[in-house]
């Protein structure tokens, strides 16, 4: 993204790579959450589902996960907020949730 969409003075110029970067990151997200939480739901979830499941296990990662909501899935995704710095810490959100995700897995496994 960051070739495509161009950086300048502190914004990236393309709003199509912007939500393309906002909606691959919030997916990725989403994809661990489901892997985590496998075969408590068959079904599509909805944001609030995910809420409610973090909710029970970790009060501070249901926080990180609001705002990527926020700022992946609705700034980025749909708005295409141009904002670097934005950018850049909607993405650190999303790598703090698939991190905790993993942290949970290998601790399960031992």
């Amino acid at each position: 993204m960051r070739e495509k969409a161009k950086k300048e003075d502190g914004y990236y110029q393309d709003q199509k790579y912007v939500k393309m970067a906002g909606h691959t990151a919030y997916t990725g997200v989403l994809m661990a959450l489901d892997g985590y939480f496998r075969g408590e739901r068959k079904t599509r979830k909805s944001v609030d589902w995910y809420q409610a499941a973090l909710a029970k296990e970790d009060k501070k990662i249901l926080t990180t996960f609001n705002s990527a909501y926020h700022t992946l899935h609705l700034l980025m995704g749909y708005d295409g907020e141009q904002n670097v710095k934005i950018v850049k810490a909607s993405i650190e959100e999303a790598e703090k949730i698939i991190h905790w995700v993993e942290t949970k897995q290998e601790l399960s496994k031992n």
